[in-house]
């Protein structure tokens, strides 16, 4: 048995439903004082943006003005909607996928770093990642056409591929235009979600909030501490624990304090046909949904976008080189599989490295 194939049978091992345990990144920074803190009261905001959810809890003085806070909050994920929502005509996103071969757009900063992520991602990944996969993802029936009531055909899926791809796109950083090179289009979802989840902490640090809980839609970043000094504890999710004859994942919290955590997987948006599921994780390669028994990948990293990202690459990348990718990159990564039998688990040595 080669070292490889070692280890990923030391790695990969269905856990009992009966454990707890407990992630802590390795470089929490506590405060100087405690006493800070217990002057603090815990507030909670929320709302609704990108066709889901957000949701922020606080730990403030008294005296802040929650209001103003939210009011702030809905204005920032409405410049993110504006910016990059294939669902808004008129969003800067939506006039760049309609606009003619050749034509050179100059896009807003925050669009423009979150392509630019997105393009580094997709020469990262090989392709697993691809930003230029809006049209696939509309074949299927999760862009902003709607749900289809039947599974594309193969010609349907072929003429709506990212052949072109990632590498047809063109960016002037100086400039911070993009070129159209025509009949691409933009798709980020799967990295503006936990853009527009950094760029809420942004904004509550300027505003002198330095302890918080950001979420939009399971994408989650905590900074600092609660009012009792704990850090705030979050709880990965337990895809297909329902199933009959799957074994429960174990309770695993996260100590989530100066970091983030994304989540890619087959629980939320998906539509069964014929005895399969057809998950809105697109490969990029294929046109289609992934075809693996990868259910879901978590992801923690320095901000959200990232971990955004390289959930949805991991996922793509499936059971063999997902877990590959992470370790030679150093990403901090949990694989679910199921088998139709049983779930099974694999995590990076960067998380593993976590494990208290």
């Amino acid at each position: 048995m080669s070292s490889s194939a070692a280890r990923k049978v030391d790695t990969q091992r269905r856990p009992a439903a009966s454990e707890r345990r407990v992630l802590i990144p390795t470089d929490v920074a506590l405060p100087p004082s405690f006493a800070a803190l217990r002057v603090l009261e815990m507030k909670e905001l929320g709302g609704e943006t990108m066709g889901t959810s957000w949701s922020v809890k606080l730990a403030v003085p008294a005296s802040v003005d929650v209001a103003a806070l939210a009011s702030g909050i809905e204005d920032v994920l409405t410049r993110i909607v504006g910016e990059m929502s294939p669902w808004e005509a008129g969003s800067h996103l939506s006039r760049f996928n309609s606009a003619p071969a050749g034509t050179a757009h100059r896009l807003p900063p925050g669009f423009f770093k979150v392509l630019s992520a997105a393009l580094h991602w997709a020469k990262t990944s090989n392709g697993a990642f691809d930003p230029t996969v809006g049209a696939a993802v509309g074949v299927w029936g999760f862009g902003p056409g709607g749900r289809r009531t039947d599974v594309p055909g193969k010609a349907e899926v072929e003429a709506a591929r990212a052949d072109r791809g990632w590498r047809s796109v063109t960016l002037d950083r100086p400039n911070r235009t993009a070129v159209q090179p025509g009949g691409v289009a933009l798709d980020l979802c799967a990295i503006a979600k936990g853009y527009a989840v950094d760029e809420v902490a942004r904004f509550l640090r300027a505003q002198g909030v330095g302890n918080m809980l950001v979420e939009i839609g399971g994408e989650l970043r905590g900074e600092g501490l609660k009012p009792d000094g704990a850090p705030w504890w979050i709880e990965f999710e337990r895809p297909r624990a329902t199933l009959p004859g799957a074994s429960a994942l174990p309770e695993t919290l996260l100590a989530l304090t100066g970091r983030s955590v994304a989540t890619s997987g087959d629980e939320r948006r998906y539509f069964d046909r014929g005895g399969r599921r057809y998950a809105h994780t697109i490969d990029p390669r294929t046109g289609a949904p992934v075809t693996h028994d990868l259910v879901s990948v978590t992801v923690i990293a320095e901000t959200c976008m990232t971990a955004d990202a390289a959930a949805t690459a991991l996922t793509v990348l499936g059971p063999d080189l997902g877990p590959a990718f992470a370790e030679r990159h150093g990403i901090a990564a949990r694989f679910v599989r199921h088998d139709g039998a049983a779930l099974f688990e694999q995590m990076s040595p960067a998380m593993r490295a976590m494990l208290d």
